[in-house]
């Protein structure tokens, strides 16, 4: 699956470690929620970057402890229709101060990387066969939002103060 960063196709330097395959010691590797928890003394001393996988369901403060230990933070979406990821991403932002990766994961769309974006995502794993320019174009053609974000846009509601527009 494509890496999207800022819109583009990027180079993805991490791996996924199925949780029944050793973990690879000599470069990025992510793994999951349920292997962290059941194998956390055993990434000790690690010395290239680790990333790990949550469910939909997992809250983000069931890492908020270690999240010094990960790299990057990547969060599942089953379906597009599943917004859990984009509190998850902006609870691990706002409330834990997380200044690493964040990546968007499964079922999404181009219509949501505007929103990905906005809620704390920095990449999103893309389904083969996309169309980059799609997600591009996606960045591009809203430019008014309605609600604060993580983002530098500013929601209309502050605009129209600003302009003195009722």
């Amino acid at each position: 699956m494509p890496l999207l960063k800022d819109g583009r196709v990027a180079e993805d330097a991490w791996i996924s470690s199925a949780d029944d395959q050793p973990v690879a010691t000599d470069r990025p590797v992510i793994i999951s929620f349920e292997r962290w928890q059941a194998e956390r003394a055993s990434f000790d001393g690690r010395n290239a970057p680790l990333g790990i996988r949550l469910k939909s369901g997992t809250l983000a403060g069931a890492i908020a402890e270690d999240l010094d230990r990960f790299a990057l933070v990547a969060i599942e979406f089953p379906k597009f229709r599943d917004g859990r990821g984009f509190s998850t991403a902006r609870e691990l932002r706002e409330r834990y101060g997380y200044t690493g990766e964040i990546r968007a994961v499964g079922h999404v769309i181009p219509d949501q990387y505007r929103f990905l974006i906005r809620t704390g995502f920095t990449s999103a794993e893309a389904p083969e066969g996309t169309n980059p320019e799609s997600w591009a174009n996606a960045l591009s053609e809203i430019s008014i939002a309605f609600q604060p974000s993580l983002d530098e846009t500013q929601p209309l509601s502050l605009l129209r103060r600003r302009l003195g527009a009722g």
